[in-house]
């Protein structure tokens, strides 16, 4: 897929599911279920224990229909992998440039993660894509990104923590370009639980919050 093509699917959907589970089954069923509620993206975290059987299985299963991303990826080798397991885009929590390079290289698409504006900056100047405000919500959510957007309006921004249904619609009227959401989309107990149905309607309502957003941003 090509790399535009990527990121025009996260920006339009508005929402990136963060997949944290204790299992690839259950990784490849929560990401079903996202499917269902009509999200279009996902990123399984290498964090969960089989991340790159999960990725495969994925990839293999939805073709072109998904955008499927790692997580957590901290470093070029695991970045690599997870690519060659079928992996589009490639998520961060901190800033490392060489993770950065090796995106470049193949023409991924990269989030890496930050937090400060000099830290944002640089992420942005060094080639990443979008970059992952984290942890947001614990430094004034979309309030911090509001703040930061003010003196950068050209770095295109996705926050993490913090984000939930209340304050998807304000992280995105604060200037974010989409949003990133975990356990309030996809928790571990319902998950082991196997009740898929409820990430399924979960997944429609932050699509019905974020459309509700956007339809307001453009009407204001």
């Amino acid at each position: 897929m090509k790399k535009q093509t990527v990121l025009s699917y996260i920006v339009d959907t508005g929402i990136v599911p963060i997949v944290r589970v204790t299992s690839a089954e259950g990784a490849i069923q929560s990401i079903e279920a996202i499917y269902r509620g009509g999200i279009r993206a996902a990123e399984i975290t290498m964090t969960t224990p089989g991340a790159l059987k999960a990725l495969e299985k994925v990839a293999d299963k939805f073709g072109d229909k998904i955008v499927l991303g790692a997580g957590t990826v901290l470093d070029p080798e695991s970045m690599r992998a997870a690519m060659l397991a079928g992996a589009e885009f490639f998520v961060s929590p901190n800033l490392r440039l060489s993770t950065i390079e090796m995106a470049r290289r193949y023409s991924k698409v990269i989030m890496p993660g930050a937090l400060t504006p000099t830290e944002i900056l640089t992420a942005w100047e060094a080639g990443a894509d979008i970059v992952k405000v984290f942890p947001c919500g614990n430094v004034g959510g979309p309030k911090y990104i509001k703040a930061v957007k003010a003196p950068l309006p050209q770095v295109e921004m996705i926050p993490t923590g913090g984000v939930n249904l209340e304050t998807t619609g304000d992280f995105l009227k604060a200037g974010a370009c989409a949003v990133a959401v975990g356990s309030e989309l996809v928790d571990a107990k319902t998950v082991k639980e196997e009740r898929f149905e409820v990430i399924e309607e979960r997944a429609r309502q932050y699509l019905a919050a974020i459309a509700k957003a956007r339809a307001e941003m453009a009407a204001a």
